[in-house]
């Protein structure tokens, strides 16, 4: 499972999920270098459409194709018409609280509709396959920091399982028909346009109006928090080395508690926040670290965005808005 040369800079792309968070920022790289990009989401109201839509307006050159990964049909059709050299797939229920509400709906869209673009990618063996994996396949791992070789039999959600159930299943088409194929596991994303649930854009909204923000726990959970351009910079190198089967871990290499997260966005704008304390979840884990070794040797990934330099540039850009 060696890594291959990187890939040439001009590529035909698909890019599902593309009108949310990490893919509207990766489809505006691709587009940045010259890639042909083909953009696919449902826009569903998970979080209110509007933002994804407002999201489009950085992607003009991108072509928009609204639709469901788990409509058999239109993926045919888009992979006939493409001739893509690569599929990022990053459309997905996301969310671990979400998860425990409906699973079965996760399970719908995350694993069969994972299953469908790789039963076309099957046709089409030499297209590169990103998969948008998670940190959450770590489950409540207690060696820290994660690495990718690590027992993972025991996720805690029904969202962790489901891309644990993509990264298997990616695992077997490349096995079976030669598909190069990247999985990469993000550790919290957070940056500018960050859907509105994730915790980072809840606190700041609120704090900002003066409002408690949820607390669970004690403060002491720890997450390794990662900011956008990071992450797309780990994507996009990881799309240019696609060969063979690999999983990367792609964080920032550093945690954060959530009292300092909170201190932090507080600091950022100003103000003190208030807390309602609540306790910890079904389904948090209280830690989150990634060994990002394999990345920086495989990938030259190199992250470089401090948590309160990241906090400080998505507090401007809220701001902003």
């Amino acid at each position: 499972m060696n890594q291959g040369n990187v890939a040439s800079q001009a590529s035909k792309v698909l890019v599902t999920g593309g009108a949310g968070f990490i893919g509207s920022h990766v489809c505006g790289a691709l587009l940045a270098r010259g890639d042909q990009v083909t953009l696919l989401d449902n826009f569903n109201d998970f979080y209110d459409p509007k933002l994804k839509r407002e999201n489009l307006d950085h992607l003009q050159a991108a072509r928009i194709v609204t639709g469901d990964i788990r409509d058999q049909g239109l993926i045919t059709r888009l992979f006939a018409e493409g001739e893509f050299d690569a599929v990022i797939h990053l459309a997905a229920m996301a969310g671990v609280r979400p998860s425990l509400e409906n699973p079965l709906h996760y399970q719908d869209v995350n694993v069969r509709g994972t299953l469908i673009l790789l039963e076309e990618l099957k046709q089409r063996p030499k297209t590169r396959f990103v998969f948008a994996s998670s940190s959450s396949v770590y489950g409540s791992n207690e060696k820290v920091p994660f690495r990718e070789d690590d027992d993972i039999h025991h996720p805690v959600s029904p969202y962790a399982a489901t891309k644990r159930a993509g990264e298997l299943l990616a695992y077997t088409y490349h096995h079976l028909y030669g598909i190069p194929t990247s999985c990469l596991r993000f550790f919290t994303v957070y940056g500018p346009r960050q859907r509105p649930e994730m915790a980072i854009a809840k606190f700041t909204a609120s704090i900002m109006a003066d409002r408690k923000i949820p607390f669970f726990g004690d403060g002491s959970t720890r997450r390794d928090y990662t900011y956008i351009d990071d992450i797309v910079d780990g994507v996009v190198r990881s799309l240019d080395r696609c060969a063979g089967y690999e999983i990367y871990n792609l964080g920032e290499s550093a945690t954060t508690t959530l009292s300092e997260l909170v201190q932090l966005i507080g600091e950022a704008l100003g103000k003190q926040p208030l807390l309602d304390r609540q306790p910890l979840q079904p389904g948090d884990v209280l830690v989150t670290y990634a060994d990002i070794s394999k990345a920086r040797e495989r990938l030259g990934y190199a992250p470089s965005t401090s948590v309160a330099e990241g906090l400080r540039r998505y507090v401007a850009w809220f701001r902003q808005r």
